[in-house]
Parts: structure tokens; C-alpha cells; sequence
């Protein structure tokens, strides 16, 4: 893994490290709000060589399917803004009708909540292991 960004350290944990970069999680634990930060100096996805973004791009699909599967997700969201923290990182988050910003964004909408406590955390590693992350 390469060195994070300090608003990335601050606002997620780390869960692990998949073939294209670092599978972190927004420590609000409203959503399960996975954050994937990509092994590259480019600040832009699309800045990417076509092998690399191929990569980034299967892992995003890896915890897309996470999301909808075993976590109960109907719809995922997916962005690369970049604006207030350079380094690239890739939101990829759940989303299902009543959630707490359902239908806004979660961006600018999503209340403070409580930070993921250790159990919950052990068992989304669990739950990361079986799908194969």
C-alpha cells in the first residue's frame, strides 16, 4: 500500500489490499461505503494506462458484487471526485431505499454516525474473505 493521503488515514480504515490498491472503508458506519485508492501517481482514472485501468476498473466490479450480494445492496453508487483529496480514490458505496440520504447523494447528505466497532469490522473481514477480497 502505498502512503495515504491524510484525510484518507483519518476517515477510513484499512481492510485490505486488493490487485490494483487498498480497499479502505468510510468510518461512518450509516452505509457500507468501501473507498478504493488505486497503486498509481495519477490523480485522475481515466489518466490510467488501458492495463491498469482494466485492474482498478475488475476491482470495482469485486466490490460492487460485495455490495449487491452478500451485504444486501439493490444499488451501488460509484465516483472518482478527487476534489478536496488529490490522491486518486474510487467511492464505492450501497444504497437502498430508506437509507439515511435515500434518494439525495450521500455527498453533502450523510449525518454523522458512529465509527464501526471492532466486532463489526472482524466480520466484514470475514465476509471479505469468502467473497474472495
Amino acid at each position: 500500500m502505498s502512503e495515504l493521503h491524510p484525510q484518507l488515514q483519518q476517515d477510513c480504515h484499512h481492510l485490505a489490499a486488493l490487485p490494483s490498491g487498498s480497499l479502505l472503508l468510510m468510518r461512518n458506519a450509516l452505509l457500507h461505503w468501501f473507498i478504493l485508492v488505486p497503486d498509481t501517481r495519477a490523480q485522475d482514472l481515466l489518466d490510467l494506462p488501458a492495463v491498469q485501468l482494466a485492474a482498478v476498473m475488475a476491482d470495482c466490479q469485486r466490490v460492487s458484487a460485495l455490495l449487491k450480494g452478500p451485504l444486501g445492496y439493490p444499488k451501488v453508487n460509484f465516483a472518482g471526485l478527487g476534489n478536496l483529496v488529490p490522491q486518486m480514490h474510487l467511492h464505492i458505496l450501497g444504497r437502498r431505499e430508506g437509507d439515511p440520504c435515500w434518494p439525495q447523494p450521500v455527498w453533502g447528505n450523510l449525518a454523522q454516525g458512529s465509527d464501526w466497532n471492532p466486532q463489526q469490522l472482524a466480520e466484514l473481514q470475514v465476509v471479505l474473505r469468502e467473497s474472495g477480497l
